[in-house]
């Protein structure tokens, strides 16, 4: 990421991490994933510098926008921190970044569609008891239930959720 800072101080990672709010975790993560190049001292102590921070800001920026690391590696090199967010430096990366915006809207259409989902079975009414075997009547009799749930025999007013 292009930054235009005049300041060059070196800090330690707990340093960078205090000024960008992101765990010492996060920033090891993001040296692992190429997004960050810190130098190292002859101690093996990791030394950033003032533009580090301001590419910790445009990361998470870019992780909270919903882009994966490997995108993020892809696109940093062009975007520019101005100051008051970041910008695409490059002509090219406007496509790129609707192209994720597009795979965010599709995600978003599938969680709709599930909660659509969920909603019809909130919705719908609870026969009476013993009227409509239940699937935890029917997984009784031979099938496994998924994780968590306890059968019911049919015979309880209400379904209990058990706890792995």
């Amino acid at each position: 990421m292009r930054v235009d800072s005049g300041d060059h101080s070196d800090m330690r990672i707990g340093e960078l991490s205090r000024r960008t709010g992101a765990s010492v975790r996060s920033l090891r993560y993001y040296e692992e994933q190429g997004l960050l190049a810190p130098e190292r001292q002859a101690s093996g102590y990791r030394e950033y510098r003032d533009e580090d921070a301001v590419t910790v800001r445009g990361i998470r920026l870019m992780l909270a926008a919903g882009l994966n690391t490997t995108t993020i590696a892809e696109l940093l090199p062009c975007m520019i921190d101005d100051g008051q967010g970041l910008t695409p430096g490059c002509l090219g990366l406007v496509p790129d970044l609707r192209r994720e915006r597009e795979r965010l809207t599709a995600a978003m259409d599938e969680l709709m569609a599930a909660r659509d989902t969920l909603d019809t079975i909130i919705g719908a009414p609870v026969p009476s008891a013993g009227a409509v075997p239940s699937v935890g009547a029917v997984l009784s009799e031979g099938a496994v239930p998924s994780a968590g749930v306890v059968p019911s025999t049919g015979d309880e007013e209400t379904c209990e959720v058990g706890r792995p």
